[in-house]
């Protein structure tokens, strides 16, 4: 009788013990999973936060210069750019499309602002170096002095554009404006502008020039152009944004807008290129990125720039 109550107690206390060792098994298991649950989500958390820290943290210099049609794209993007990084720091002269390839292909300038291909004022070595960037479309349009519209003059042809910038008619009276002489307001053969205007607008024509009134920067130009009566030049869409004191004058009937641009029917324009030596660096193509992106899009246009992606013609 002793020996049988003994043997129920050894084996009670033996399943105890399974239930016990059991019953610590599984507590150790949670514990562990508790534990690289805690692991995962800390390396989760180190591993957003350092992606947060490495946008936050882009830092460095920019410099550009070239062509002033561009600069103020180029200025307004610097702004928005730096509210997003503020320790990214822009600097951004004009000087004319010739003059920022020129820096950029000799390495002192990280962007060279263009009105045309680095191939049409760097030679063949020099441009092969180079890496386009295209970030729009700019449009050119011909400006005059508020009198000479006002005489008459709202529309020219081609061929009577020609006759003007190469000198041949020399009177407003001679294309149905008022009677006063023709006064050019030239851009020096280092301009985009001026080569995409010869190009597009002359079809080619070899401008004349004008010393006295020749300058390296459209600003100047369309100031030169509102004080002096008679007087005719060029310039971006972009310097016609707001209340400029000058008036457009049309080609072959057609006015020189971004929608005429977008559907084909004005002829003057061209993409807009920032050139960098090689392949940017990091800081310099997220600023390249940002102006190309959709998100400043919109901006573009109200700067008087069109979007590449909205052009139904991309060859003239």
């Amino acid at each position: 009788m002793k020996r049988r109550t003994l043997a129920i107690l050894l084996t009670a206390a033996m399943t105890m013990g399974a239930a016990l060792t059991g019953c610590g098994d599984s507590a150790g298991d949670t514990s562990a999973e508790s534990s690289s649950s805690d692991n995962t989500d800390t390396e989760s958390s180190t591993e957003d936060s350092s992606s947060d820290t490495a946008t936050e943290d882009l830092s460095g210099t920019i410099t550009a210069a070239g062509s002033s049609a561009l600069k103020p794209l180029a200025d307004d993007a610097a702004d928005a750019f730096a509210e997003l990084y503020p320790d990214v720091a822009i600097t951004i002269d004009a000087g004319g499309s010739g003059e920022g390839l020129k820096q950029v292909s000799e390495g002192t300038v990280d962007i060279g602002n263009s009105d045309v291909e680095a191939s049409e004022k760097l030679d063949e070595a020099q441009a092969a170096e180079l890496v386009d960037h295209q970030v729009c479309v700019i449009t050119m349009a011909p400006i005059v002095n508020p009198d000479v519209k006002e005489g008459g003059v709202e529309n020219l042809t081609k061929d009577q554009l020609i006759s003007i910038f190469t000198g041949e008619t020399k009177n407003w009276s001679e294309v149905g404006g008022p009677d006063e002489d023709i006064v050019l307001v030239t851009r020096p053969t280092s301009s985009g502008t001026r080569a995409t205007f010869q190009k597009y607008a002359l079809d080619g024509a070899e401008e004349a020039s004008n010393a006295s009134m020749e300058t390296d920067d459209s600003g100047v130009l369309l100031q030169n152009v509102k004080d002096t009566k008679g007087a005719i030049g060029y310039v971006a869409l972009s310097y016609l944004v707001g209340e400029t004191g000058v008036e457009t004058v049309s080609i072959d009937g057609v006015e020189p807008t971004l929608e005429n641009t977008y559907n084909g029917t004005y002829p003057v324009w061209t993409y807009e290129h920032m050139y960098t030596k090689g392949e940017a660096n990091e800081v310099t193509q997220a600023y390249l990125d940002y102006i190309m992106s959709d998100e400043y899009g919109e901006q573009m246009e109200e700067l008087g720039y069109g979007v590449s992606s909205k052009m139904t013609v991309t060859e003239h």
